[in-house]
C-alpha cells in the first residue's frame, strides 16, 4: 500500500464543495482543511504509485476550484499509538 499526502491549494469560496468532492474520490481516505499555507491536505492510500500518479492529476487536480496541488509520498509510518500498542501485545488487564 502506498500512502500519498496531498497539499491542495483551492480558490476560498471552493474550499467545502471542493474538500468534499475530493473526499468522495476513490482512494481518498481523508481530507482536512487546514489554517496555513495551503488550504486542504488529503490523504490518498491506493496499492501502487502508479496510481497515485494518476489520481492525483486526473482526479484530484479535476476538481472546481483547485488551483494546484503538491504531493508527498509516504516511506514509514511513526505513532506514539502504534508503539503503545506493540507494546501491550499479549499483556493481560
Amino acid at each position: 500500500m502506498v500512502t500519498a499526502i496531498v497539499h491542495i491549494f483551492v480558490d476560498a469560496d471552493r474550499i467545502p464543495a471542493a474538500a468534499q468532492a475530493i473526499a468522495d474520490l476513490p482512494d481518498v481516505s481523508e481530507v482536512f482543511s487546514c489554517a496555513g499555507d495551503v488550504d486542504l491536505i488529503a490523504v490518498v492510500r491506493s496499492v501502487d504509485h502508479e496510481r497515485i500518479a494518476a489520481i492525483v492529476p486526473e482526479h484530484i487536480s479535476q476538481v472546481q476550484g483547485v488551483q494546484r496541488t503538491v504531493t508527498h509520498i509516504a516511506f514509514r509510518s511513526y505513532s506514539s499509538r502504534d508503539a503503545d500498542d506493540a507494546f501491550s501485545i499479549g499483556m493481560g488487564s
